[in-house]
């Protein structure tokens, strides 16, 4: 299926590894220009190197803080000005400290809303006019299935990111017609994250071996976790005419784990 994004203008919020990158690297599989940020050096160009040869179109990779406002809207700015506009927006953000309630700081709260909420209130904020102005304007947000089911000791990812899908819900009627806004629900896919909780529940004696693990996380029907470009597909299409009359919609993409 042919997305019609070639020539398009893609910026993705944290999108130098994990979900984001995966759903980066679709955009620009299917011709799109593609602008990504993260925090550190060695993710950004890495990320370069994988869109530079993921497509044909122009890359725009850079360090920004989305919990910086500042930040953000500079790499908007940088994006339009790069590639002469703006089409498609994805928010991405990693995810927060995993923990239940009663071990959770009030700083790790604040902190949560900013990375997971406050970062999608600014992109979008400041994207939205050169969106508006784009013939087929879309915004598409990384969530996680936590939004519907909570996840054991990811309080902060259970509570805080239920924001995001009520912001998407909102945003999806107030910008309409001119842009479209949709949010994706991951499931397990096995990413740097993902990676990350399974190597530290084994540190912990939970399981013998990252094997046994991240077999544990797979408690979906399709009897796997997915694959982070599974998700890539999933944001490209809502990025793309192919689901033109899909807005406003939070897509679960988990296998069919969530029993809701």
């Amino acid at each position: 299926m042919d997305f019609e994004l070639d020539g398009n203008a893609a910026l993705c919020t944290a999108a130098t590894s994990g979900l984001g990158l995966a759903s980066a690297e679709r955009l620009a599989s299917e011709g799109a220009d593609v602008a990504v940020c993260g925090t550190t050096r060695a993710h950004v160009e890495r990320a370069r190197e994988r869109l530079d040869a993921a497509g044909d179109g122009d890359v725009l990779a850079v360090r920004a803080d989305i919990t910086d406002p500042d930040e953000v809207e500079a790499f908007v700015d940088e994006t339009v000005e790069t590639f002469g506009g703006l089409d498609h927006v994805v928010t991405s953000a990693g995810g927060p400290e995993p923990g239940p309630f009663l071990d959770t700081t009030e700083r790790e709260w604040y902190t949560a809303y900013d990375v997971l909420v406050m970062s999608v209130v600014w992109t979008t904020r400041f994207a939205y006019p050169y969106l508006r102005g784009s013939e087929a304007g879309t915004i598409v947000n990384i969530t996680s299935r936590s939004v519907r089911e909570v996840i054991d000791d990811l309080v902060l990812s259970n509570a805080v990111r239920r924001a995001v899908v009520g912001l998407m819900k909102t945003q999806s009627r107030e910008f309409a017609p001119e842009v479209r806004v949709n949010a994706v629900l991951p499931g397990a896919h096995e990413t740097p994250r993902i990676e990350e909780l399974v190597e530290a529940a084994v540190e912990r004696g939970e399981y013998g071996s990252y094997e046994e693990g991240i077999e544990s996380w797979s408690d979906a029907p399709l009897g796997r976790v997915g694959r982070p470009e599974e998700l890539g597909d999933v944001v490209a299409f809502l990025s793309s005419a192919r689901s033109s009359y899909v807005t406003g919609t939070a897509l679960p993409v988990d296998g069919g784990s969530m029993r809701s």
